[in-house]
């Protein structure tokens, strides 16, 4: 009871020294410790009992029963903190989690061996000098019968584990092939585990991401996410609906755009953040009735849930879903990796357990291209950038390309003053090439006593229809890149399986796509699952690491080859065990 809280607080302090905090992972290790660090101490103080009983003086007992436990101990105690070494051969968010855990063990228990060396000891020198040898079993209190009680059911328990020890010794090779069935039927239930990156984590939140047609007014979309928000109160009980926030269209800042949530590209798009109260129903539930009736409800939309805890926000590192196949090639493969794009979603929507596939990027809005004739507008005078820079202050305002500010003369604070043509004039292709163009090397005069600017009597508007052809076509809303090359990524969730089972589906998809790639097209499984194979990958090697330590600190203590092994023979059982 001494030893156990100053170890903590030791682990504590050098945590501190090491700019760790008290977090999950770190209480968790020294949790894991509390069980482990009973051992130093109570080997000591059992020796002592041991060599008490024998007659030996009580500073005798103290310095024989230390002295032979001291190598032992040391052994074991190095044992658990070599297991710990190989989790700094782990890549990513990984190595972020399991070292802290590491390290609250490893200082814990150095902490431990070191009182179980001197404080222990001196403790017993104090509290137990005066202490019958073996113990007082007599006495008529709880504890004494209480302990009796212990002792009958411990001797009970080690005659039948004699007689079963004598019966396993007498019946050697059965006994072993029993043991080694038990282990291989065992480990044989590994594939029927799944496997995942970290547990399932309900928050008490959902992010629903809804995606309009492509091109839909944020008005519209507005209205739909009414009549989306109607179906989750009718869904989630009103006594577990805490909030819900909806966030509609674009980021307006640069900075927010580059570092919000990818998936938010137009005024089609939004995310709706439902909260719900303390005590409420599975959230992955709601999730799964959700899904499945605005899917039915609203045909014309797509829908899909987003990480809404900030630990799997993490651990998909930025992307919008735990599972995401990018295929990357030139901007000239792009129709053609949209094409495989497209048909993995296919595939990928009849795996079990795999939901929300849809692509990240969208491709079909609508457009109006202008084909300027060149030969034209250079008769009337007028360049490609004339044509260009009229276009986009009709349409999209002067403030980007020419920026004009007004300072309110009583609070002197500055305004953004843009010139755009009304949204309501502009309602067909037809009023589109009505556009005005005017050269930029168009003279101006001054004239009347103010000074208006006006133009020469020799240089008149052009309109567009003039100059130009407006036909509609469709483009991408979003592009995005990775290293440079455009990218076309197929997301997608997980419900009711496990990531590992539904990524080694996708990963066969990968395959059979990869060959019908064009040149210069490549394509491969990022996300979630790309950081947990990694992981698994380290963790595999560190366990193997581990053992090969251990044993040969082991042969070492030993002085033999075989004793070791004979020991690590319990770690099959141990595996069989955990699985």
């Amino acid at each position: 009871m001494t030893s156990i809280p100053l170890s903590l607080l030791v682990s504590i302090i050098v945590l501190n020294w090491f700019g760790q905090t008290i977090n999950l992972m770190t209480l968790g290790g020294m949790a894991l410790a509390v069980g482990i660090l009973v051992d130093d101490a109570t080997v000591e103080v059992e020796n002592f009992h041991r060599q008490h009983a024998m007659g030996k003086p009580v500073l005798r007992a103290i310095l024989d029963g230390a002295a032979e436990i001291a190598v032992p101990a040391l052994v074991s105690t190095l044992c658990i903190c070599i297991v710990f070494l190989p989790v700094t051969l782990i890549a990513g968010v990984a190595k972020s989690l399991f070292i802290p855990l590491a390290m609250a063990v490893v200082f814990a228990m150095l902490t431990s061996y070191f009182l179980s060396r001197t404080l222990v000891p001196t403790l017993v020198r104090y509290l137990l000098a005066n202490e019958k040898p073996g113990g007082e079993t007599g006495g008529r209190n709880p504890i004494a019968w209480m302990s009796r009680r212990v002792e009958r059911g411990f001797e009970r328990l080690r005659e039948v584990y004699g007689r079963a020890l004598q019966l396993a010794l007498h019946h050697r090779k059965l006994f072993v092939l029993a043991f080694a069935g038990v282990v291989a039927i065992s480990l044989s239930l590994i594939p029927l585990l799944g496997r995942d990156f970290f547990p399932a984590v309900d928050a008490g939140q959902i992010r629903l991401h809804v995606r309009a047609p492509a091109a839909t007014r944020i008005e519209d979309t507005q209205r739909l996410f009414g009549a989306v928000e109607d179906r989750v109160r009718a869904i989630v009980p009103p006594g577990e609906l805490d909030t819900v926030t909806d966030n509609i269209g674009v980021p307006v800042s640069g900075i927010n755009l580059v570092l919000g949530d990818p998936s938010m590209i137009s005024s089609a798009d939004g995310e709706m953040l439902v909260s719900l109260t303390p005590k409420h129903g599975p959230t992955a539930e709601y999730v799964k009735a959700l899904r499945r009736d605005v899917g039915e409800k609203f045909p014309q939309a797509k829908f899909f849930f987003l990480a809404a805890d900030s630990s799997t926000q993490i651990l998909n590192f930025g992307l919008s879903a735990p599972i995401d196949v990018q295929i990357v090639g030139p901007a000239a493969n792009q129709d053609a990796n949209f094409a495989a794009g497209r048909d993995l979603v296919q595939k990928m929507t009849s795996i079990p357990g795999a939901v929300d596939v849809h692509l990240a990027q969208v491709n079909e809005s609508p457009e109006l291209l202008v084909d300027v004739d060149r030969t034209a507008a250079q008769d009337v005078g007028l360049t490609m950038r004339d044509v260009g820079s009229d276009l986009l202050v009709s349409l999209s305002g002067s403030f980007q390309t020419a920026p004009n500010f007004w300072m309110d003369p009583k609070t002197a604070v500055q305004y953004s003053v843009a010139v755009q043509t009304p949204q309501v004039r502009i309602d067909s292709i037809q009023a589109v090439e009505s556009t005005p163009l005017m050269s930029s090397t168009a003279s101006v005069v001054n004239s009347g006593s103010f000074g208006t600017p006006v133009l020469a009597s020799s240089t008149r508007p052009e309109l567009l229809s003039n100059v130009a052809n407006v036909s509609r076509i469709t483009g991408p809303t979003n592009i995005t890149h990775y290293n440079i090359a455009r990218t076309v990524d197929v997301q997608a969730n997980v419900e009711g399986a496990d990531l590992g089972s539904v990524s080694s589906a996708v990963q066969k998809l990968v395959a059979e796509t990869r060959a019908h790639l064009p040149r210069g097209s490549t394509i491969k499984l990022t996300g979630q699952t790309q950081a947990m194979n990694a992981s698994f990958s380290g963790l595999g090697l560190g366990i193997g690491v581990a053992i090969v330590l251990v044993y040969l600190l082991l042969v070492v203590n030993f002085q033999s080859w075989m004793e070791p092994l004979i020991i690590l023979m319990a770690l099959p059982g141990t595996l069989a065990g955990i699985v």
